[in-house]
């Protein structure tokens, strides 16, 4: 363990940029990366606001950020696939390899996983970190540390749409015009969807939405949802519904969305449970499917943007220099309406 500067949460409410006791030589397998770019995530915006999600609770100091990109600088026994100089993203959830989950292939469900700011374990916002050589991925030469730091993100828009067995040509309704929401977007748009609509309260994130081809922006303070998407589809009904604003009213209509024989895939999570309208879901034979993270989905997420298919850039808001972390997370919790990614840059060369 080495003391390094990093971006710690303290305690709710309280964060501070200082030193503290980090791993920093790479064990057999694993690989040391010099980051270059971390994304502020609304988990990680939770914790500092609220000081848990759910049974995670944060109750001792803990390093901040898990979506990020950098550069290897060191590699540890047995690492073959990666060397010193490649530019890389890493997936934050480590699973146990043994267990019934990773042998299923669902390792993102794995109860043992280990994920980056997740308590107790630390995240990167910090200079380096060590980390398993399995879960970082080379990114290609036109792919740059800033979408590098978005993989982690639309990975969950990756499995949202790999989950919805998408048919090409279908219609999506995406609640929510959050980062994950739109992200869920591209993702279904790249998945072969022929439209997307999104819907949400606020007009800025809609706008951005808006820039994608096949999205269709709805403002639902002004226009009801239901009524557009019958309109939009000549009171059939969606394809698929993607939920992910987490919000409770949402599933109060959403029965009302899907095509008979549709599906409503839950992305986002709600705070408490929730009446869930089994009758009609029944009567329409509607396929519900859940979304925990993601499992395989980096390396299909980072050939979409190789390929040129998926540009995220347009999603990034804002970039901070490490030594502004704090205010970076300061604008975070804000909520401001126009930004949709916060980034913050550690190497600015």
């Amino acid at each position: 363990m080495t003391m390094v500067p990093a971006l710690v949460l303290e305690r709710q409410h309280e964060l501070s940029l200082r030193d503290i006791d980090l791993p920093q030589e790479p064990g057999p397998e694993e690989v040391k990366i010099a980051i270059h770019t971390v994304g502020v995530c609304g988990s990680d915006v939770h914790y500092y606001t609220h000081g848990k999600i759910g049974p995670f609770v944060v109750r001792e100091p803990m390093v901040l950020g898990h979506e990020a990109a950098g550069t290897i600088v060191a590699v540890g026994a047995g690492v073959t696939r990666l060397k010193v100089g490649d530019r890389v993203c890493m997936e934050p959830g480590i699973p146990n390899p043994t267990s019934k989950a990773s042998r299923l292939g669902m390792y993102n469900v794995d109860p043992s996983v280990r994920f980056w700011a997740t308590p107790p374990v630390h995240g990167v916002l910090t200079p380096t970190v060590v980390h398993p050589a399995d879960f970082t991925f080379k990114l290609p030469d036109n792919v740059s540390f800033a979408e590098g730091a978005m993989i982690e993100p639309f990975a969950v828009g990756m499995q949202a749409a790999t989950k919805a067995r998408i048919t090409p040509g279908d219609t999506a309704v995406v609640i929510g015009a959050g980062p994950i929401g739109t992200m869920v977007a591209i993702a279904a748009l790249a998945g072969g969807c022929a439209r997307a609509v999104v819907a949400d309260l606020a007009q800025p994130k809609l706008d951005i939405a808006a820039g994608y081809q096949g999205v269709i922006p709805v403002n639902i303070k002004t226009t009801n949802l239901v009524h557009e998407v019958k309109r939009l589809t000549e009171d059939w009904g969606a394809d698929v519904v993607f939920e992910c604003s987490g919000s409770p009213k949402a599933w109060e209509t959403i029965m009302d969305l899907p095509r008979p024989g549709g599906t409503i895939v839950a992305v986002g999570l709600p705070v408490d449970p929730i009446a869930f309208d089994v009758s009609t879901a029944s009567t329409k034979e509607i396929k519900v499917e859940t979304v925990f993270r993601y499992a395989h989905q980096y390396e299909r997420a980072i050939a979409l943007i190789a390929s040129g298919r998926v540009d995220l850039k347009p999603l990034i808001s804002d970039t901070f220099a490490f030594e502004e972390s704090i205010k970076a997370f300061e604008r975070a919790a804000e909520g401001r309406p126009a930004d949709v990614k916060l980034q913050i840059v550690l190497d600015k060369a």
